[in-house]
């Protein structure tokens, strides 16, 4: 079998695959709502728990938290994260992490 017979086997070999390989979804406008409720709750308990750390007293500095960015809520997949992003709405950060965009 001579080597471009061999190439021309396998470019089809593979177009047949990328036709049978089912293209994902993208996710729902209502998906994409409910995963920003769910962030948006996320990162507000995330940064009362880091204030609430801090100490409450006279003597405490009475900061903010400086928490930014945080993990998103595994009950949607990684898909509604990275659309989120996409849009505008959430900006990725290293690690795996997101923060919201200030509008």
């Amino acid at each position: 079998m001579s080597i471009n017979r061999a190439i021309e086997i396998l470019k089809e070999h593979i177009m047949d695959e990328s036709e049978t390989a089912p293209t994902p979804e993208p996710p729902s406008k209502e998906e994409l709502r409910l995963a920003m409720k769910a962030f948006r709750k996320r990162l507000k308990l995330t940064r009362l728990d880091d204030e609430s750390g801090m100490g409450y007293g006279p003597t405490s500095s009475g900061q903010k938290s400086r928490i930014a960015a945080i993990t998103p809520p595994d009950q949607f997949p990684k898909a509604v994260w990275q659309e989120l992003a996409r849009q505008g709405k959430l900006k990725h950060d290293r690690g795996g992490l997101y923060s919201l965009v200030e509008s």
